[in-house]
């Protein structure tokens, strides 16, 4: 039988518009969470910039 974390709690990225899934580090602050990684936090700075 494989391990599968199904019963992840899931939210889609505000940047590339992906799903993403609950990661342990972000136990403590999931409500918070609005990005997928870094990549896209960083995207968000350079979006910004442009509408301004």
């Amino acid at each position: 039988m494989s391990h599968r974390k199904v019963h992840l709690p899931a939210k889609v990225c505000v940047i590339c518009q992906r799903p993403f899934t609950w990661r342990k580090r972000w136990a403590s602050c999931w409500d918070q969470v609005r990005y997928c990684s870094d990549a896209c936090r960083g995207r968000r700075r350079l979006s910004r910039g442009q509408r301004d």
